[in-house]
């Protein structure tokens, strides 16, 4: 479901005026300023006042907030549950039970002004495709976006990410075509966050060099692999219904770089829910302690 013009349902705590707006200003009042009974676009407070106005309605219809996310509300019953994850106006309504999610919906209608987009198929970007073995979450049309933008009229493809043999060091010369390396490694984060775990270590190695890449770091550039890998993506189903966390960590493979890597993956239904692969911030003095430093951050995040 989506909120039509979600900031103007808040309700305004301070006393605040604006100017009549140009063209619209009251004959003979012109002097005069307006005051703002509710939230308006363009107030710094508008997104605060929203949420809150949000989750005053979810909590007075039965909805708990979820501790660990604070835009996921849940509601259990006997019947059965409903789940609802709010991202400023758009909500994704997941439930047991067909007559629960109704109801919430019909709730929601009652309170702000809703447009219904029906079963979801797209949800922040991201394609939710329905199978017999449980769900996929992919983002095929944003490679394809970043294979046109980036790497227009090249057909070749990969079928590993970097070729391992190669050792990637800080750019002592003239650096190349620094910001078109910076937008490519934008748009690989961005992919890698949503449904590409496999993408992290080499999207974090690269980005290293952002500020003065040379063509050894284009060469490493994950374009083809892209290619060969376009339809990728989580598949969802209901075994094993436990979350499993794994973690890694490499000790010293560049003997430029005395610092270690670190990697962790967290599944649910047999793919990754939390992912992370990242530079540690300390020189581990062995194997041991890399392990321990990275175990750290993965009990972090169960």
């Amino acid at each position: 479901m989506d909120v039509k013009t979600a900031f103007l349902n808040g309700d305004l705590e301070e006393e605040i005026y604006m100017e009549q707006n140009e063209g619209f200003s009251a004959t003979g009042q012109e002097g005069k300023v307006c005051k703002l009974d509710k939230s308006l676009y363009g107030l710094k407070q508008a997104p605060k006042q929203w949420h809150q106005k949000f989750d005053q309605v979810m909590l007075n219809n039965g909805f708990k907030i979820n501790e660990c996310d604070k835009c996921v509300y849940v509601k259990n019953t006997m019947r059965g549950y409903v789940i609802l994850c709010l991202y400023v106006d758009d909500m994704l309504i997941v439930g047991s039970d067909d007559k629960m999610i109704k109801s919430t919906k019909d709730m929601l209608k009652a309170r702000f002004d809703m447009k219904d987009m029906g079963l979801a198929d797209m949800i922040l970007g991201i394609k939710i495709n329905s199978t017999q073995y449980g769900l996929m979450l992919s983002k095929s049309h944003y490679v394809d976006k970043i294979l046109e933008k980036f790497n227009e009229g090249d057909t070749s493809v990969a079928q590993t990410p970097v070729d391992t043999t190669q050792h990637l060091s800080k750019n002592r010369g003239e650096g190349v075509a620094q910001l078109e390396y910076s937008r490519i490694i934008g748009s690989l984060m961005y992919l890698m966050t949503c449904t590409r775990p496999d993408l992290a270590y080499y999207v974090c190695r690269l980005s290293r060099y952002t500020s003065n890449p040379s063509s050894e770091h284009w060469k490493s550039m994950l374009l083809r692999y892209l290619r060969y890998t376009r339809n990728y993506g989580l598949h969802y189903g209901r075994d094993p219904a436990v979350i499993e966390g794994y973690s890694d960590a490499n000790w010293i493979s560049d003997m430029k770089d005395s610092k270690s890597t670190s990697g962790y993956v967290f599944t649910l239904g047999g793919a990754a829910i939390a992912w992370k692969s990242s530079k540690q911030t300390f020189i581990a003095r062995s194997t041991m302690k890399s392990e321990f430093i990275v175990l750290d951050k993965a009990g972090e995040e169960a």
